[in-house]
């Protein structure tokens, strides 16, 4: 029986609304830009796949436009007239081609197991070892930035039952004001919510000693990112004297990047991207050298939409432990979706399907509306 060919692999820029304006650290998103990529084989099947980053090259290394023009320019015609059932040989010619790229090989990857899944018949999970759940919890972002604003939205989310998670975007305020923020959030949502910080690497070692020390002794969960990736020593200093424990998240670029931290020690989380780690399979190394390491780890999201949010659910399903659950709420953010079927969201869980592939089809009118134009 002669494999299908990989024919032709598009990716296709799509700008989104989103619900409302979400501040970061080092940008303020006002809406959401995916690179969607379509991979067409020999056999018929289309995979599906997501290349998405936040705020553009202000928070990474590759932005909506690179990660298209690198796939058309160099990625796509390296795969064309390879079997795409072979998902190791795909991958690792494009590791030859290309330097880094994680985000545009994450896309292509996610649709390459998309296009398998659907060609066998079976969910991505089950491609990647078999899903031991079917839901994952999922944290939601309160970044207005306004007090008062987000309490009030983590009571609805907690009536609501969609989440009783809540991580704080914190780091462009001066510290005592971020922590006067945090801390009253935390004091009126007491024990009926998780409240955790994400500083997105904007305070010096001085900075984050205290800081972490006072998080932590008023209930705060968890302290992503406290202080610079390049700061490798000091992330060691603060993981060991931080009552609260320390993620990582920006000092993951790699599977290499999470070998190095698990072996100096310096953090006791990580934040599972396969954006950032090249796709799904990808991902998995890296839980892998975290649980070799005793790391505890936490799903997360660089606020993909449905597609991106599957391909990492699906690897996630798979995994022995998430003790810190998931952030997995990209889709709730935004007000327009491309795929015909929407998430399901409820009982603080995303539900996950067992349908082939992702699980998911394009919406081809709403996808035309949304995609950039070129000119």
């Amino acid at each position: 029986m002669t494999s299908a060919l990989i024919e032709r692999i598009e990716a296709i820029i799509v700008d989104l609304p989103t619900i409302r304006p979400h501040k970061l650290a080092m940008h303020t998103m006002q809406q959401q830009t995916l690179v969607v990529l379509r991979v067409r084989c020999s056999d018929g099947i289309e995979g599906i796949g997501e290349a998405t980053t936040i705020g553009g090259l202000a928070y990474g290394y590759e932005s909506p436009e690179g990660i298209k023009a690198n796939i058309d320019a160099h990625l796509a015609p390296a795969l064309v007239g390879l079997p795409a059932d072979n998902i190791n040989a795909a991958m690792l010619q494009l590791d030859k081609l290309a330097k880094g790229n994680t985000f545009a090989k994450s896309g292509i990857e996610s649709a390459l197991l998309d296009a398998q899944g659907k060609r066998l018949g079976l969910p991505v999970s089950e491609l990647l070892g078999g899903r031991v759940r079917d839901s994952l919890e999922v944290a939601w972002t309160l970044a207005s930035g306004d007090t008062a604003r987000d309490i009030a939205e983590a009571r609805h989310m907690l009536e609501s039952r969609r989440h009783r998670v809540f991580k704080l975007k914190i780091g462009a305020n001066p510290v005592a004001q971020d922590l006067k923020h945090v801390l009253a959030i935390k004091r009126e949502l007491g024990d009926s919510a998780s409240v955790r910080v994400d500083v997105n690497q904007y305070w010096d070692e001085s900075q984050a000693i205290r800081a972490c020390q006072v998080l932590g002794d008023n209930g705060i969960d968890l302290i992503e990112q406290p202080i610079s990736r390049s700061n490798r020593s000091g992330q060691v200093r603060l993981n060991q004297r931080s009552p609260a424990p320390i993620m990582a998240d920006e000092s993951i670029e790699s599977v290499e990047d999470a070998f190095s931290l698990a072996a100096d020690g310096a953090a006791s989380i990580f934040a599972l991207k396969i954006a950032k780690n090249g796709g799904p399979r990808a991902v998995l190394r890296t839980a892998q050298i975290a649980e070799a390491a005793g790391i505890a780890l936490y799903g997360g999201t660089m606020l993909e939409g449905s597609i991106g949010t599957l391909a990492s659910a699906h690897a996630f399903l798979t995994l022995r432990q998430l003790t810190w659950g998931t952030e997995l709420f990209g889709p709730l953010l935004l007000t327009e979706e491309i795929v015909n079927e929407p998430l399901q969201y409820r009982d603080f869980q995303l539900h996950i399907p067992r349908t082939p592939g992702l699980g998911l089809s394009l919406d081809e009118k709403r996808l035309a509306r949304f995609a950039r134009v070129r000119g």
